[in-house]
């Protein structure tokens, strides 16, 4: 039987974006404390056939950019297919997926740092690999400051307080010498394009943003003060599921994960069809594709792992935004023992 794996955004701006099927939708989920998510779906055609017995799973992504192409490149390409699995990719912003993932209204998200969070928080949930080694935020200012230090006093745009873009954007500002609780003025202005308007309207003086905006930036003339992953590694975009799910289902989620590390290997052995591929997925350019390939492929994770170290770190930071004194254990918030497996059966690590 053929069925249309589709891309679903939880994002009432989707409406900009072009689609044969464009259905806006209602959803209200009383029960799960999701209450009046207005939604609109867009289908994007994939072929290919999905057996009777396909899985059936919903995945949660932040946004439609670099940061969430190894979800984008495995939909595009047939890989959640492959694994038997049924995809619905749905656009949400952290707080909400994590809510979602607690409540079992989607079955995964890959927006890593809140998953641990989560876990902190006493949520049912664990992350359990990491597909992206660093961050691919940059902090874009206008074109007047040419360093961070020039930024002190000034107003910085985030998508939401204590998303990755967030700490990211913190972690940069702390990196260039200003402080950013006692320094900035940090506001929450949501999706990427919304910031990036910001920026050029002069709203804001710098913005937190990913590629392929920093091509389009550059060209008019804003400057590119900071890339996170020139300076720090820690775990970005993962996967993180439900404590039932890892119990219940143990064999789906190491599915998952190896649809996911396929993607990835692909990015990395295959710079054009990867290049295809984003453009497709981020509807850009060619130009914009290849440069931000270029300057994040190395980013992408080759076996999947969850570095103790990094994980270390974004705990950490997890610990000193919700004031957690004590100490808190890697395996509080992670389960290695899923790509571990998945690393052992593909060959790829130890």
């Amino acid at each position: 039987m053929k069925k249309d794996l589709g891309l679903r955004f939880l994002d009432s701006q989707a409406a900009n974006l072009k689609s044969k099927t464009c259905t806006e939708i209602r959803r209200s989920i009383q029960n799960r404390k999701l209450v009046g998510i207005v939604a609109l779906a867009i289908t994007i055609a994939m072929g290919g056939v999905v057996g009777e017995a396909a899985d059936k799973v919903r995945m949660s992504i932040s946004s439609i950019d670099v940061s969430f192409l190894t979800a984008g490149l495995a939909l595009k390409r047939g890989m959640f297919r492959d694994e038997g699995f049924d995809l619905e990719l749905i656009r949400m912003n952290a707080n909400v997926s994590v809510t979602a993932l607690s409540t079992g209204d989607i079955d995964f998200t890959m927006v890593f740092a809140s998953v641990v969070r989560g876990a902190l928080r006493g949520m049912p949930m664990k992350v359990v690999a990491s597909f992206m080694d660093s961050s691919t935020h940059l902090l874009i200012a206008r074109p007047e400051y040419k360093s961070i230090r020039d930024l002190k006093g000034r107003t910085l745009a985030v998508s939401t307080f204590g998303a990755t873009s967030d700490v990211a954007a913190r972690m940069m500002m702390k990196q260039g010498g200003v402080d950013p609780e006692k320094e900035l003025k940090i506001i929450p202005l949501g999706v990427e394009r919304a910031r990036y308007a910001a920026l050029r309207e002069g709203i804001v003086d710098v913005a937190v943003l990913s590629p392929p905006t920093d091509t389009d930036a550059q060209r008019h003339g804003y400057r590119i003060l900071s890339r996170f992953h020139e300076h720090f590694k820690l775990p970005f975009t993962g996967l993180g599921t439900h404590l039932k799910k890892l119990k219940e289902k143990p064999d789906e989620v190491k599915r998952m994960v190896r649809a996911l590390l396929r993607a990835n290997r692909f990015v990395r052995a295959n710079r054009e069809g990867t290049i295809q591929t984003m453009m497709d997925w981020n509807k850009v350019d060619r130009e914009s594709a290849v440069a931000t390939y270029d300057s994040t492929w190395k980013i992408f994770s080759e076996d999947g792992g969850i570095s103790e170290s990094g994980l270390k770190l974004v705990i950490d930071q997890g610990r000193e935004a919700m004031k957690i004194e004590r100490p808190v254990a890697n395996a509080e918030v992670a389960d290695f023992s899923i790509i571990r497996e998945v690393q052992k059966e593909l060959g790829i690590k130890k």
